[in-house]
């Protein structure tokens, strides 16, 4: 069986599909700027694709008395359990958010696909890969438009005046498209000093000097800072 044609075409047939699609999932993530790209998701997906093709092996091997026995079912358990490793990694925390979720569900995507191959499924494989890559570029920009303040930051603002429009300050905040989730408040009476420290959920735009002179109109403003 080790140098049945048929087999090593079929094999060399698997290993090609991994290494495609771990490279199609790893051009959507580098083309957003994520640490995990194309050479650890082919890695992945073609260590998935080898280690099913061992399953099937060892499942063909107690069937036809090749000496080769054992448990297929304790190899994908165990590419399984890995997987969690890596997509753990994968998972940062960046000041207030957390960032990598995504690159992690597509780890466990890579290796599903790969077990996928390996089990000669190509047909299922070709449709979730269409799907998962379609629906990362289309769902991404729902997002944007249903969610456009989908980052959490630290707004930090800062007063020479003492009597201060609190409503007027929010209203302003909000029009330009953050989402107040919480406001702390410190003021110094002796240089009449107030200094706002809101909670709230960023667009994604990165150019805030309109909000900064809509602040100035409401008072001495002395400082304005916004980080994660």
């Amino acid at each position: 069986m080790y140098f049945n044609f048929d087999f090593l075409l079929e094999t060399v047939i698997k290993i090609t599909a991994g290494i495609v699609c771990g490279f199609v999932l790893g051009i959507e993530r580098k083309s957003h700027n994520h640490v995990i790209g194309m050479r650890t998701l082919i890695l992945i997906c073609v260590s998935s694709t080898l280690l099913s093709i061992l399953s099937s092996f060892v499942t063909d091997g107690a069937k036809n008395g090749t000496g080769i026995n054992g448990d297929p079912s304790r190899i994908t358990a165990g590419v399984i359990s890995g997987i969690g490793f890596l997509g753990g990694g994968a998972i940062m925390r960046q000041g207030m958010n957390i960032k990598g979720l995504t690159s992690a569900a597509i780890i466990w995507t890579a290796a599903s696909l790969g077990l996928a191959i390996g089990a000669g499924l190509y047909i299922p494989t070709g449709v979730v890969l269409a799907a998962v890559v379609l629906l990362l570029l289309l769902l991404e920009r729902v997002e944007e438009r249903l969610f456009p303040a989908g980052r959490s930051k630290k707004l930090h603002i800062q007063f020479n005046n003492e009597s201060l429009d609190m409503k007027a300050i929010k209203k302003v905040i909000e029009t330009h498209g953050f989402i107040v989730t919480d406001l702390n408040m410190s003021r110094d009476f002796f240089d009449r000093r107030t200094e706002l420290f809101y909670s709230v959920k960023a667009p994604r735009e990165e150019d805030f000097s309109s909000l900064v002179d809509d602040l100035s109109k409401l008072g001495n403003l002395d400082g304005f800072s916004i980080t994660d």
